[in-house]
């Protein structure tokens, strides 16, 4: 049976929110049953209507949505937050506060106290807080990951990361609303592109190699006149385990479409996976040649299975890849309903911990590029 979900944001026009709408019912494991679209109360009554979501729970904004929901005895299971970064933390606050699950768009929140204080709340209500950094629910990053846990590639020497677009590279773009938000300090943040797009690299890092990220150096470039916040990043970081690694992130790269890329190398091999390419993993042990893994064949990770639906060869992508992230908390969910043990299978879905470790890279980033590219330790879990 499905469970009742909420979506706050990701109105009408927004890629975000339709990928959620989609993913959180790809498995038929959530059901839209409350919804506070857009920062237009009237534009979000009607488009909630549209998705045919009944008046009465089709709110106006979350402070709405919330009071309406939070003491009705069919409320949401779990509550979505896809609106822009600056309002994460507040509304992931009320809700989890509330009682509620939540699933946060990454950044978690725009600063480390307040991400803090998520993973303290969460804590301390026994409340589930996911982070969504989607492109860990794909299946052959999870096949990475446990190739990585279970030794194949041996100690792990260094990570290098990619994340690079060119769809901010026009300055003719400077008034477009969907663009101008990225590069406003008072609602994205303290950075831009390591936010929006580097963080998910970083966190890819982390989330294949199992290491956390311990201290950073950075150059950020502001390219488009006019821009406060970075449009191009290098990062190099240093992680536990002694792994080195290496990020660029960029919204100027013009030619790249998506640009999401990663690369492990330890002492028995190395791998290679690109997110336009997501049904291919490259695989080279030392002193043989390239393989590559394909999705949905026989004998991969019992994670990689798992997080397949369709055959081999064909397109698995974008949609399945956040349904996988839905489909682990949708478990979590029901196994602490049924008083139950989850399977271990799900508890790989990022939490409010890494959002606060994604965070605390991301200022010490942008600190490192500050001053120079000084080296700035980041956050680790000692500081939770």
């Amino acid at each position: 049976m499905s469970m009742n979900w909420g979506l706050i944001g990701g109105g009408e026009g927004s890629q975000i929110g339709g990928t959620h709408r989609i993913a959180a019912a790809l498995d038929g494991a959530f059901r839209l049953a409350a919804a506070a679209l857009d920062i237009d109360a009237q534009r979000a009554r009607a488009f909630a209507m549209r998705l045919g979501i009944p008046k009465d729970r089709a709110y106006g904004d979350w402070r709405e949505m919330l009071e309406g929901e939070k003491s009705r005895p069919d409320r949401p299971t779990l509550i979505t937050v896809a609106t822009p970064n600056s309002s994460h933390f507040e509304i992931t606050r009320a809700f989890l506060l509330a009682g509620f699950d939540v699933l946060c768009e990454k950044p978690l929140t725009t600063t480390v106290a307040e991400s803090q204080e998520i993973v303290r709340i969460a804590r301390e209500n026994g409340r589930i807080c996911a982070v969504n950094y989607g492109y860990s629910g794909y299946a052959m990053v999870r096949h990475a990951r446990a190739m990585v846990a279970r030794g194949d590639l041996g100690r792990i020497r260094v990570v290098v990361a990619e994340f690079a677009h060119g769809h901010h590279a026009d300055a003719a773009d400077a008034d477009n609303p969907r663009v101008r938000w990225r590069y406003d300090p008072k609602l994205a943040g303290i950075s831009s592109i390591v936010a929006d797009c580097g963080i998910h690299a970083l966190h890819l890092a982390s989330f294949i190699s199992g290491q956390e990220i311990l201290s950073l150096s950075a150059d950020f470039v502001s390219a488009v006149p006019g821009r406060e916040l970075e449009d191009d990043a290098l990062v190099a970081f240093r992680m536990s385990g002694d792994v080195v690694g290496r990020l660029w992130t960029s919204a100027i790269a013009v030619g790249r479409m998506h640009g999401l890329g990663i690369q492990v190398f330890g002492e028995k091999g190395g791998l290679r996976w690109q997110q336009e390419q997501p049904n291919q993993l490259y695989w080279t042990p030392v002193g043989r040649g390239t393989s590559i893994i394909e999705r949905g064949v026989a004998g991969l990770s019992p994670e990689a299975d798992r997080a397949s639906r369709v055959t081999v060869g064909h397109a698995e992508g974008f949609f399945g890849a956040f349904g996988n992230i839905y489909a682990d908390l949708a478990e979590r969910l029901r196994a602490r309903q049924e008083g139950r043990e989850p399977n271990p299978l799900a508890l790989s879905c990022p939490n409010a911990e890494d959002g606060l470790r994604s965070v605390a890279a991301v200022y010490a980033a942008a600190e490192s590029a500050k001053s120079g590219g000084r080296w700035v330790r980041s956050a680790t879990s000692i500081d939770l």
